[in-house]
């Protein structure tokens, strides 16, 4: 019996909601700190300044990663206008590529339904929604990745032709230089070196001459070369911090202080991989299966693929190379001194498709046990999410804790639901199925029911994002501030004809809400480097601070509430014209 897949018509209908649903929330939530607000304000200055060869935050320099999604991020300000929506679009467009190329590059693979149940788990994953929707370089970079691996698994594949082979590998070399572009060396290291554990594990290294290395390089080189050649030949200390500080410092010390226990990255593969943690082991185990996938899981036990190809190279595993994908990544980042959420990003298509493979051979027993643990996490979290007004954060802002509460319920109680629906459409609604098992030719999982699934995740993700809206003004986003000074300012004469000061603290959100950089006073953030060759965009201390306050026509500064009482001792002229539970915003009064 073939399982049965959705037609044309219904997938390209899917497929039209997903997108609705994907773009339509990108603008909802104001930027927060500190990414969002530091990679669209590049951004903007790199529209601003016409310089698209020397990222600059906040006029200096900064070299900390790749332009590709500033260039990117550019042409939409250009486009489309600056706001939140441009400011995410390039997040947005490249998760939403991803889901494509695992359903795409699956099919081809392993067939329609693991691919579809592939593309339906990497869509509704708690991290790479979370991701997908939240302006960082990590979707961007992973995204370039997994397109250099799901083209070298296309290329390798037992069955391509001389022509596809060379026509994917070509593909494979393009996307490593844009993932260079978009976040460094890891781009190209990272899959260099999985294949590298993949040849050792088969001993395969006869495939190394079907890599077209020679041809590959050149078109690496070609796409990633020209912006390193002409940024070094602009700024020649680039190269010792870009290549030695920036990567290996990075990974082998704590410079960044973004330490981390080996196990840091659990939690989040766990809870990032929601609502399909249950399928973590048995989609890695798929790594370890000679076997192919074919119409059914009985089928496909009739016969392992032969141990060699014509031309002495080993039949291609390419379920093993995804499971190396996801261990060696994940090992990678846990193993480095430096570590933050998002670095494991990229391993999530790679095991979207192991998971999609596991899916099709699901037994009833796991997937009721999948289910059941789906809504009992969502009851718990219902539970606890009613001490999210006590927690000793909400003590300054109890209401918009209140109100986020409201937002994380409401996405749970559509997580549980959706497990609860599930359920009845495939052991309830339909007794062949639920004696169904996982050697049986009935189909364990529906479509629909994984459909089902995957949208009540998808909603539980999205109400924890956007709800936090609600917690902007404790801190997290300088929207509010910037709409007081906008107005304050605008009474008095042009509107970005005033000094703007960055006291204490340096807001990343304020400069690009303000269209406008700032002076900074006493805190130097991450811009210590760049701030070695433009000096003149520092101030180390408050009597300096006092001092340019007084010499411009037209002033606005943002600083702690704490710090007020020392503007205050200096007798500095000001008028408040907004704070929120942690921070103020003061202006030069007008003359």
């Amino acid at each position: 019996m073939q399982f049965p897949v959705p037609s044309r018509k219904r997938l390209l209908l899917l497929l039209l909601i997903f997108a609705v649903l994907w773009f339509g929330t990108l603008d909802y939530r104001t930027l927060i700190k500190s990414d969002e607000g530091r990679y669209a304000e590049i951004a903007r200055e790199m529209t601003v300044t016409g310089d698209w060869v020397t990222p600059r935050y906040n006029s200096v320099k900064y070299f900390f990663k790749p332009p590709l999604q500033y260039w990117a991020t550019a042409v939409a300000f250009s486009a489309f206008g600056e706001d939140e929506w441009t400011a995410r679009l390039w997040v947005g467009l490249t998760s939403f590529l991803s889901v494509l190329m695992v359903f795409f590059g699956g099919r081809i693979l392993f067939g329609a339904r693991p691919a579809l149940f592939g593309a339906i788990a990497l869509g509704s994953m708690m991290m790479p929604v979370f991701a997908g929707h939240f302006n960082t370089l990590d979707m961007g970079v992973g995204t370039f990745m997994n397109a250099a691996m799901l083209a070298l698994l296309l290329a390798q594949r037992d069955e391509a032709t001389p022509a596809q082979e060379r026509f994917w590998m070509m593909l494979c070399w393009a996307a490593m230089a844009l993932a260079l572009l978009s976040k460094g060396l890891m781009g190209i290291v990272l899959p260099g070196a999985v294949l590298f554990c993949y040849l050792v594990w088969t001993r395969d290294f006869v495939r190394l001459k079907h890599l077209h290395i020679f041809k590959g390089t050149l078109v690496f080189f070609a796409i990633s070369a020209p912006w390193f050649v002409l940024v070094m030949k602009a700024n020649p200390e680039f190269y010792q911090f870009f290549f030695i500080h920036e990567h290996f410092e990075r990974f082998l010390t704590k410079v960044h202080a973004r330490y981390g226990p080996p196990w840091y990255f659990v939690p989040f593969l766990l809870l990032g991989s929601m609502p399909w943690t249950l399928y973590l082991w048995s989609g890695l185990r798929q790594g370890f299966l000679k076997r192919a996938p074919l119409a059914s899981p009985l089928a496909s036990l009739k016969g392992l693929p032969t141990s060699t190809s014509p031309g002495g190279l080993k039949a291609w595993r390419p379920k093993l190379l995804l499971m190396l994908w996801v261990v060696f990544i994940f090992v990678f980042f846990s193993a480095s001194s430096s570590k933050l959420a998002g670095y494991i990003v990229p391993i999530f298509p790679a095991l979207a498709m192991l998971i999609g493979l596991a899916l099709v051979e699901s037994s009833r027993l796991q997937w009721s046990l999948s289910l059941g643990l789906i809504l009992l996490l969502s009851i718990l979290g219902f539970l606890a999410s009613f001490w999210i007004p006590s927690m000793p954060e909400a003590a300054l802002s109890k209401l918009a804790y209140q109100r986020y509460q409201y937002w994380v319920q409401a996405g749970l109680v559509a997580l549980g639901t959706s497990a609860l629906l599930a359920y009845g459409l495939d052991f309830y609604r339909n007794p062949r199925r639920a004696a169904s098992s996982a050697f049986s030719e009935t189909p364990t999982i529906s479509v629909s029911a994984a459909v089902l699934v995957a949208f009540g995740a998808f909603v539980a993700t999205q109400t924890l994002m956007l709800g936090h809206e609600n917690l902007r003004d404790r801190g997290a986003s300088s929207f509010s501030l910037a709409q007081a000074i906008i107005k304050s300012q605008s009474a008095q004469g042009p509107a970005q004809d005033y000094t703007l000061f960055l006291v204490d603290d340096f807001d990343h959100t304020l400069p690009f809400y303000l269209k406008k950089t700032a002076l900074m006073v006493k805190d130097r953030d991450e811009l210590d480097f760049g701030l070695k060759f433009s000096p003149d965009r520092y101030l180390p201390d408050m009597a300096s601070f006092a001092q340019r306050w007084n010499a411009s026509p037209r002033a606005a500064a943002v600083m702690y509430r704490k710090t007020l009482p020392e503007v205050q001792a200096l007798g500095v002229a000001y008028e408040v014209v907004a704070q929120d539970t942690i921070r103020v915003a003061i202006v030069k009064p007008a003359r």
